[in-house]
């Protein structure tokens, strides 16, 4: 067997490097999600409470299956659930600033 490389010590530099590009990259995602989360209410959406990558929302006026076929065709994909109490939430996942802005501008189009 190789050598175990403790990763989370400080005596490791890999290991304190690895823990610095976490936290500033979880601290990324977390204000994505909430500005994204923010203007999606501004949207008109219903969104969950989420500490995840991805925000679970679904839009009172529109189905599940036509937001999700109507991004599709714009080249924005997104996960939809088709089942039950979810049959119309929309998954959707935390992406750089531009690609949450992408899927705004689309939601605005779709959504007038």
């Amino acid at each position: 067997m190789g050598d175990v490389i403790k990763l989370n010590t400080n005596e490791n530099p890999y290991g304190t490097f690895h823990r610095d590009w976490f936290e500033k990259h979880r601290d990324l995602i977390i204000a994505s999600r909430e500005r994204l989360s923010m203007a999606l209410k501004e949207l008109g959406f219903d969104v969950l409470p989420s500490s995840a990558n991805f925000l679970f929302a679904r839009h009172p006026d529109q189905s599940g299956a036509e937001l999700a076929a109507q991004l599709r065709s714009r080249g924005i994909l997104i996960r939809r659930f088709s089942r039950g109490r979810v049959g119309d939430y929309l998954r959707i996942t935390i992406g750089t600033d531009a690609e949450c802005e992408r899927l705004l501008a689309a939601l605005g189009e779709i959504l007038r």
